[in-house]
């Protein structure tokens, strides 16, 4: 199921492959998603399902009836609206579009089409949006089957190639001013594919299918992608071999100087362009390591050939030793505080492969076959999709090589409490603010270990809790002097008063629950990033929930955990804070009360609060 898969192969076994991942025990998140068709979708969700099940996500589907988008969006339907979807996705195509230009029309005619047809469907996602305030992913749209000029229809303004065009950019300014708006970039898929092959008219005259039956997995494989960005499913790293990877030839054997990486040969500019393009990962947020069998003096060297477009400081983790790769693939996630099924394994050796795949569960594995195809396998496979991009994004390799730093002086401190010192912290500890809520957003559906609900959100409820008057957000930012850490901590928190469900005491009430007269909180997430574990975060973040509680009269706090595979870290983060166990249940769900004490002592030792 990852690329390059067997279209064929996925239509016809694809039961069987839903029966297989249903089965074989991942905890999944639900998301209810409403496929909203200009044509025939119910294979494309067949496809689709498959591919999120196997990304972590369960779906559950509405799907419209044929042809019924527009209706559905703009005047509601009661299935629909009873479906409540996390996130909707419109597939619309080119023959979607009723009215074309055409080569009676004036410049003005077709220009006003132009506006009119993309305020048809602007005004389609408000309406989604203004009722449904979930993400909307929409399909740009392929170009026609035929040119009725050739060449010119690109660039006549009567041509409806150039109309296709326009159309999407103007979609793509759409998505670039609207947050949790999504471009399902068909016009690329099917220029990938093949145009002629995209399309298949036989198909659609008979069944209303836009695109070929081959063609639907790569469809549904891109929106797949772009929802499990969404949902913070995405890989983190790249785990990177270096010979015959990313250069040709065996450093320790043939030397620097008879490496194949450069514009020499056909050989060394495809190694060079397989740098730079793990260069622009690099630029994206995606964490570059090193795996190799070598001599670390001589895998640096490597990196260092004055050809090459990748640098030693460009690496996050560089293991060049003679341990087996499955060991080194581990450790590294351990270094990074990531988990080792957040790591693509990438090497040219098919042994090697296979002994990442069954020492290491989870790992992703991707089959490299020739150099020439490595850039395509690895682009193709979505494991990077952007959704959203952000400042600690950019910054990512620089932090954790920061971490790096950090870990270096911590080894040179026998007492850890002065090595916390000696990081000069400083945290700023604030309500969400509009300027942030893309990276909460992100790092809500990201952060997995360390988060005890394991809730996610999409910016438009992140936007809704910050602006709601009975809900406490908090956001943390830690800096110290190896450089700034980004926003590594969120907690959000609904107020609510305290009632009894004593039988008593509701017989009295009518059968109803009785209030006890107390303000509460109750904590719906509380999450830490990994990469700021054990440096007391945690307790500067409790410090100032303490302070903003009292401001808002909250006299208790009730804490929530819910296990998942991934969290087992966090069961005890409660006790530790000094709340009181209420309940377990036997799936390990547990509940937590803290009555706020008139003289509560600061917890955070080592971190400064900025005003």
């Amino acid at each position: 199921m990852d690329y390059p898969f067997d279209s064929d192969e996925l239509l016809r076994k694809s039961k069987k492959t839903k029966r297989e991942l249903l089965a074989d025990g991942t905890q999944r998140i639900h998301k209810k998603i409403a496929v909203l068709g200009g044509s025939t979708t119910h294979d494309i969700i067949r496809m689709l399902e498959i591919f999120l099940l196997q990304q972590g996500i369960e779906p559950e589907f509405y799907e419209s009836e044929y042809a019924r988008y527009y209706e559905d969006a703009m005047f509601g339907n009661g299935e629909l609206d009873g479906f409540r979807p996390d996130i909707i996705y419109i597939h619309t195509t080119y023959r979607n579009l009723r009215t074309l230009p055409t080569m009676k029309m004036s410049r003005e005619e077709v220009a006003t089409l132009t506006e009119g047809t993309y305020a048809s469907f602007a005004g389609m996602w408000e309406a989604l949006q203004n009722k449904f305030h979930c993400p909307i992913i929409q399909n740009n749209f392929e170009y026609p089957m035929y040119r009725l000029q050739g060449n010119r229809d690109a660039w006549d303004y009567r041509g409806r190639v150039r109309f296709v065009s326009r159309l999407n950019e103007r979609f793509a300014e759409y998505a670039d001013e609207h947050e949790s708006f999504y471009i399902n970039d068909i016009n690329y898929l099917s220029a990938s594919y093949g145009l002629d092959s995209w399309n298949d008219d036989a198909f659609w005259n008979m069944y209303k299918y836009a695109l070929s039956m081959q063609a639907i997995p790569v469809l549904s494989w891109s929106v797949a992608n772009i929802i499990k960005s969404i949902y913070g499913r995405n890989k983190k790293a790249l785990v990177l071999d270096l010979d015959n990877t990313l250069w040709g030839g065996i450093v320790g054997d043939d030397g620097v100087d008879a490496l194949e990486i450069g514009e020499e040969t056909a050989a060394g500019e495809t190694f060079r362009e397989f740098q730079k393009y793990l260069k622009e990962q690099k630029d994206i947020g995606v964490l570059l390591t090193v795996d190799s069998k070598n001599d670390e003096k001589n895998a640096l060297d490597g990196l260092n050939h004055p050809e090459g477009i990748l640098r030693p400081d460009d690496f996050a983790d560089i293991r060049a030793n003679w341990d087996p790769k499955s060991v080194n693939f581990v450790n590294i996630a351990k270094d990074l505080n990531i988990l080792p099924e957040s790591m693509v394994f990438v090497d040219d050796n098919p042994a090697e492969r296979e002994i990442i795949k069954q020492q290491v569960p989870g790992a992703t594995v991707p089959e490299m076959t020739t150099p020439e195809n490595f850039i395509r396998v690895l682009d193709k496979a979505g494991f990077f999709e952007v959704t959203t991009f952000s400042e600690d994004d950019a910054r990512r390799n620089e932090m954790y090589r920061a971490n790096a730093e950090r870990k270096n002086s911590e080894n040179s401190f026998a007492d850890y409490g002065e090595y916390l010192k000696s990081l000069e912290m400083k945290a700023e500890i604030k309500p969400f603010e509009p300027l942030y809520y893309q990276r909460i957003t992100q790092l809500t559906n990201k952060s997995n270990q360390f988060n005890l609900t394991t809730k996610r959100y999409s910016e438009e409820e992140i936007a809704i809790a910050a602006e709601d008057e009975d809900t406490i957000t908090l956001y943390g930012r830690l800096t110290d002097r190896f450089g700034d850490n980004g926003i590594v901590s969120l907690l959000v928190g609904s107020i609510a008063m305290t009632v009894t469900d004593d039988p008593k005491a509701m017989a009295a009430n009518g059968g109803k629950p009785v209030s006890l007269g107390r303000r509460a909180l109750l904590i719906d997430l509380w999450l830490m990033s990994c990469r700021v574990l054990k440096r007391g975060m945690e307790y500067a973040m409790m410090d100032k929930l303490i302070r903003t509680c009292r401001e808002y009269h909250v006299q208790e706090i009730y804490g929530y955990y819910f296990p998942t595979a991934k969290n087992a870290m966090v069961k005890d983060f409660y006790q530790d804070m000094g709340f009181t166990k209420l309940s377990e249940d036997k799936t390990g769900k547990t509940s937590w009360k803290f009555v706020i004490p008139a003289a509560y002592t600061m917890k955070n030792k080592y971190i400064e609060i900025l005003k």
